[in-house]
Formats: C-alpha cells, structure tokens, sequence
C-alpha cells in the first residue's frame, strides 16, 4: 500500500479513501503515510496530479484528496443502503463485512446515539468504515448525514495526516501504537452495546 501511495500519490489517497468509506481499507495508514510523503522527509515525494511538492501545499492537497474521496465514498455507501434495504444486505451484507449480526449492533447503535452516531463514528478507528449503509438503511436524512460525515471526516483526515506531515520518517512509531488504539476501540465498542443489551433486558424485566 505505501508503495502504491509513493507511486500514485494524490491519486491513490483519493481511491483508497474512496473505499474506506464503506469497506476498511486502512485509511489511519493512508492519510498517515500521504502527510509523511507531503513532509518531503521520505525518500519518494508526493505526486500531484504529476508534480512532486512538498511542504504545506502537499500536505493541504493529501487532505483535501482523502476528504473528497472519503465523502463521495460516504454518499455512495448511504445510497447502497438506503435503496438497497435490509433484505438486500442481509444476503450480500458479507461482501461488505455487513453481517446481519454487525447491522443489528449498527440499527442499535444508530438508536441509542442518532447524530452522535455518524459524527462520533466518523473519527473512530474501525467503526469509521461501517456507518454509511447503515446510515442509509435506517433512513437518516442525507443532507444531515452529509454534514456530520463531512465535519467528522475533515477532522480525520486533517488530523492524521497532520501526524505523518509532522513526524515524516518517524511515522512508522505512531502508526504501530495506532494499531492499540483500535484495539481498545473495539472493546469500548463491545462493552457499550453489551451495557445497552444489559439495560434494555432490566427496563424490559422491571415493566413486566
């Protein structure tokens, strides 16, 4: 991957994001790695539509790719949900790493957090890529899900390629503590929806 990032630069940031937006395509290494070739601190250098640059025009142009990328991605995977409907993603959801398990932890998630669900999202390491069909599927209105996925997403990408852009050759450390973080996302994640499995099973018990 950083050798097709190094090779394609701008272009590469671009597609890989694009992805991201609805399957997981590494884009904590994507947008960390484009801002470490930005930095000029590496042995390759940026490519922009042809051009080699570095400094803070490479780095504004590694984040405005990864934004454009991720939100065009974004709507496209709202559209998937929102015209495909669960029935179409419950036979093809694994294509997508959609099981029906993963939605209906997303369909309790969405209810429990509404806004917060796509915004917060957004900037969680893993759960980033498995909030746009679910937005769609459970018809959050596109234009507030457009918003809040675009503030969400700016600030991630600004911010990790940020990282790699200040860092440059030193990235590589960040990038391996990084894979903890996500760890840790994850569990966070298993134990809020087993803390709202558990409350709605006493609600449930003390109005019976």
């Amino acid at each position: 991957m950083t050798a097709w990032l190094a090779h394609y630069g701008v272009i590469a940031v671009f597609a890989l994001m694009l992805i991201d937006a609805v399957f997981p395509a590494a884009s904590e290494l994507v947008m960390l790695y484009g801002g470490a070739l930005a930095s000029g601190a590496l042995t390759h250098r940026l490519d922009v539509l042809g051009w080699h640059v570095t400094g803070l025009d490479a780095y504004l142009a590694v984040v405005l790719a990864g934004v454009v990328g991720y939100q065009l991605g974004s709507i496209g995977g709202w559209l998937l949900g929102e015209r495909g409907g669960r029935s179409f993603l419950e036979r093809r959801g694994r294509w997508l790493h959609l099981t029906p398990a993963r939605l209906e932890r997303a369909e309790r998630w969405f209810e429990r957090w509404d806004d917060w669900a796509v915004l917060v999202g957004r900037v969680t390491p893993v759960a980033r890529s498995f909030i746009s069909i679910p937005a769609g599927l459970f018809e959050m209105p596109f234009r507030r899900y457009n918003l809040l996925t675009l503030l969400g997403n700016a600030i991630w990408c600004a911010a990790i390629a940020g990282a790699g852009w200040g860092l440059g050759k030193s990235y590589e450390r960040f990038n391996h503590g990084f894979k903890y973080v996500e760890y840790a996302v994850v569990l966070l994640i298993i134990a809020l929806i087993a803390y709202a499995f558990v409350l709605r099973r006493r609600k449930a018990t003390i109005s019976g």
